[in-house]
C-alpha cells in the first residue's frame, strides 16, 4: 500500500492582457505620476510602451526596455512608498479583471488547485493584487533592496520569458507541485517557456506567433471577450460564478480549433 500523498498541480496566470486587459506597469506609472514621482515625458513613454505591448506584443528588445524602465523608476524608492502606490492601484486593477479570468480562477479553486499570478511587474504589486482577488499568491520581478530602499538592480531573474519559467520551477519545488498536472495561461509568445513547462498550456487571446505555435502543438486556445466590462455585466448579472466559468470555456474556445481540445478542456480543469 502506498501511503505517499498524491502530488497536485497549480494554475499560473499571466497578468497583463490575460487576467486584466491592459498594462499593470502603466497603471503603476500613472499612480507614480499623480504622486509627483514621474514626469509628463516619462508617463508618455510608459503609455507608448503599454500601447505597443497591447497591440503588437512583446519582443526581447521591448522586454529589456520595460525591465530597464521598471528598475529606473523604482531605483532610490523606499519599499514603503512602493507599497503605498500598490494600495492606490489595486482597486483600479481589480476593476479590470476579465470575467472569464475570474471564472477560470474559480474553476481551479473548485478543483483544489492553488492559483498564482506570474508577471514582470514588481512582486510587491503582484502579490498584493493576487491576494486582493483571491489567488494563492503572486510571482513577480524581485528588485534588490538595501536599508529599505530599492537599489535599481535585480535580486532575481527578470520575471519574463525564461525568468517566469525559472520562478515557477522554484515555487513548484518549494510547494511540491507537479508541473505535469499544472496549467499556465498567457497571451504572448514571449511567455513560451512558462507554457512549455506545464502539462496544460493555454493560449489566451494569443498574439499571432503564439496562436500559430498553439495551433500546431494542439494546445487549447481561448478567446476572452474584448468588450467593455459594463457591457458584459448586463448579460451575466444573474449567472453564477461556476456557470460563467463553464460558459466562458465552452463558448470561448475558438471555432475551428482542434476538437479534442474543445471537448476536453473544461473536464480537465475540473479534474
Amino acid at each position: 500500500m502506498n501511503d505517499q500523498p498524491l502530488r497536485r498541480g497549480a494554475a499560473f496566470f499571466d497578468l497583463d492582457r490575460t487576467i486584466i486587459s491592459g498594462s499593470s506597469v502603466f497603471t503603476l506609472g500613472w499612480a507614480a505620476y499623480r504622486a509627483g514621482m514621474v514626469s509628463n515625458r516619462e508617463l508618455l513613454t510608459d503609455a507608448t510602451s503599454a500601447a505597443t505591448f497591447l497591440f503588437a506584443g512583446a519582443s526581447d528588445e521591448k522586454t529589456d526596455a520595460v525591465k530597464d524602465r521598471i528598475l529606473q523608476a523604482i531605483g532610490g524608492l523606499s519599499v514603503e512608498t512602493m507599497s503605498q502606490l500598490g494600495e492606490q492601484i489595486i482597486p483600479r486593477l481589480e476593476s479590470e479583471v476579465r470575467r472569464e479570468a475570474r471564472g477560470l480562477i474559480d474553476l481551479h479553486h473548485a478543483a483544489d488547485r492553488d492559483t498564482y499570478i506570474v508577471s514582470a511587474s514588481p512582486i510587491e504589486i503582484v502579490d498584493h493584487f493576487a491576494a486582493a482577488i483571491g489567488l494563492t499568491g503572486g510571482i513577480g520581478t524581485v528588485a534588490a533592496v538595501e536599508n529599505g530602499v530599492y537599489t535599481g538592480e535585480l535580486a532575481e531573474p527578470f520575471c519574463y520569458g525564461e525568468g517566469k519559467a525559472i520562478a515557477i520551477r522554484k515555487l513548484a519545488e518549494e510547494k511540491d507541485y507537479d508541473l505535469r498536472l499544472s496549467y499556465a495561461y498567457t497571451d504572448s509568445a514571449g511567455d513560451l517557456p512558462m507554457l512549455e513547462i506545464v502539462g496544460h498550456p493555454v493560449a489566451v487571446n494569443p498574439d499571432r506567433a503564439l496562436e500559430t505555435i498553439a495551433y500546431h502543438r494542439g494546445w487549447a486556445i481561448v478567446e476572452f471577450s474584448r468588450a467593455r466590462k459594463k457591457v458584459l455585466k448586463r448579460t451575466t448579472a444573474a449567472v453564477g460564478a461556476v456557470g460563467v466559468a463553464g460558459a466562458a470555456f465552452a463558448v470561448g474556445l475558438s471555432a475551428g480549433r482542434r476538437s479534442a481540445a474543445r471537448q476536453s478542456l473544461v473536464r480537465r480543469v475540473l479534474g
